[in-house]
């Protein structure tokens, strides 16, 4: 089908707000500006949200699933998604559609230049403990990795795939993209995108997930910078 663009969802739970997702990527579908698929990543839902993917991909050929044996967490979805995805450029996107999928265009406008281009949620509609936790902990974040983005949990993203599989990922990793892609030297990027409260469903992170979480990961990434292997061939046989 020549796609040339793959859409991470990973999901845990969130039977209540698949219909939602299927109903707004099946609509920006007929205005990306790339040729796109949809790539589910079940994390081990406890809920119908199997079934309801099943269904949604049996009627829609740009849809697919995979389903974890258990629960692993976001950061190894996200992984899962990068193992597995075909296209040049792949991205993601939470199944609670607090981020727009028609800003992926945005997104990918500046893809040609850069290797990483992120959405930033300068009107986010979350609770103010919620958005205070998240504004200290990308700023401990970005005094670690000096990466310069605003707000790396934006779950609105898209990456070249080849530098996306490039990333060794650990759990908790996925806040850390950006700087990541700025290991293997590549460009990264920032673009203003719509936030929207949920709707339905339940948030999966707490306190510890958003502040102290993201602070022992840190130390985790400052040990992977000192030992990041990176290289480019200059030529082969």
């Amino acid at each position: 089908m020549n796609y040339e663009f793959t859409i991470i969802v990973p999901v845990y739970n969130e039977e209540e707000n698949l219909q939602r997702v299927e109903e707004k990527l099946s609509e920006y579908l007929k205005i990306a500006s790339r040729k796109t698929r949809i790539l589910f990543v079940n994390d081990g839902s406890k809920d119908q949200s199997q079934q309801l993917i099943e269904a949604i991909c049996a009627r829609n050929e740009d849809f697919e699933y995979l389903l974890f044996k258990e629960n692993r967490g976001l950061s190894a979805a996200i992984k899962a998604g990068f193992d597995h995805v075909e296209t040049p450029l792949t991205g993601y996107i939470d199944a609670d559609l607090q981020t727009a999928p028609e800003d992926f265009n945005l997104l990918l406008a500046e893809i040609e230049d850069h290797e990483l281009v992120t959405g930033v949620r300068s009107n986010r509609k979350d609770s103010f403990v919620k958005n205070m936790s998240s504004t200290i902990a990308n700023g401990i974040r970005r005094a670690f990795t000096h990466d310069g983005m605003d707000d790396t949990g934006c779950p609105l993203k898209v990456i070249k795939t080849d530098y996306a599989k490039r990333i060794p990922m650990f759990k908790g990793l996925h806040r850390f993209l950006p700087a990541m892609i700025l290991l293997q030297n590549g460009r990264i990027k920032q673009i203003t995108v719509q936030h929207f409260p949920r709707i339905a469903g339940t948030a999966k992170f707490g306190l510890w997930n958003r502040l102290l979480g993201p602070l022992a990961d840190c130390f985790a990434y400052l040990w992977m910078k000192k030992k990041y292997i990176n290289y480019e061939i200059a030529k082969k046989s």
